[in-house]
């Protein structure tokens, strides 16, 4: 086994539900920061969503309000930024990790605070980024998951990384479908990430479930000059 192998996005979700995804990393011609965030959803109220840009943050929102069930768990603001940071996660905890920063925590003494989703029985994790362009960029990713099947205590896990042009890394929720979902094992995945935003967009959605997916959002930045490119892509449009 290669342990330095970098695959290609359609490899690793090649399972039919992996849930939601984040991607950090940096391009290969190294000039742009990149995070990806995608939602999948195999419920009615998990797949009524689409996300939506407002004053440069990022949020899931009901595709058709009216038919909303649940709202406690899947709308959420995905992308904030504080000060020089990005923040990605796949719940409200990009709230919390931005307010304990402003409040002079920092990414991982914020998530402290918090532990997986209460969605017994598959008590899904929390899975969060945090592109960081103070000095030299760097980013880390956290997953926040059940030490047992009942919910008992939290293991909380975080891993920093020097960027390296073309390595991305990649964290999600499930390793496949099941009741209940089989939890993320083990370290983000070592994925390729492509110079182009446009051809990374198309890989990552086409690479995922066609009847489970539902949203996805990739943002380049560029670190010399923090120029923004972001694209969105729903599969429900308003």
């Amino acid at each position: 086994m290669d342990i330095y192998r970098i695959e290609t996005i359609d490899k690793l979700t090649a399972d039919p539900y992996v849930g939601r995804g984040i991607i950090a990393g940096l391009s290969e011609d190294g000039k742009n920061a990149v995070a990806a965030y995608f939602i999948m959803g195999r419920s009615a109220n998990s797949r009524n969503r689409v996300f939506a840009e407002h004053d440069g943050a990022v949020f899931t929102e009901p595709f058709d309000p009216s038919k909303v069930e649940d709202p406690s768990l899947i709308i959420y603001a995905a992308l904030r930024t504080v000060g020089k940071k990005l923040i990605v996660t796949n719940g409200d905890q990009t709230d919390t990790v931005v307010e304990g920063i402003k409040l002079g925590s920092d990414f991982s003494g914020a998530l402290r605070t918090r532990e997986f989703e209460p969605d017994a029985p598959n008590l899904t994790p929390r899975i969060s980024a945090e592109l960081d362009f103070s000095e030299s960029f760097g980013y880390k990713m956290s997953i926040l998951k059940s030490e047992d099947e009942k919910g008992s205590a939290c293991a909380r896990y975080t891993f920093e990384y020097s960027p390296i042009p073309g390595l991305g890394h990649f964290i999600h929720t499930y390793v496949g479908d099941g009741n209940p979902l089989p939890t993320f094992q083990g370290e983000p995945e070592r994925v390729k990430i492509p110079s182009d935003i446009d051809s990374f967009t198309q890989d990552i959605w086409q690479s995922l479930d066609q009847d489970n997916k539902i949203s996805l959002l990739v943002r380049y930045t560029d670190i010399e000059t923090g120029k923004i490119l972001q694209k969105i892509v729903n599969k429900y449009q308003k």
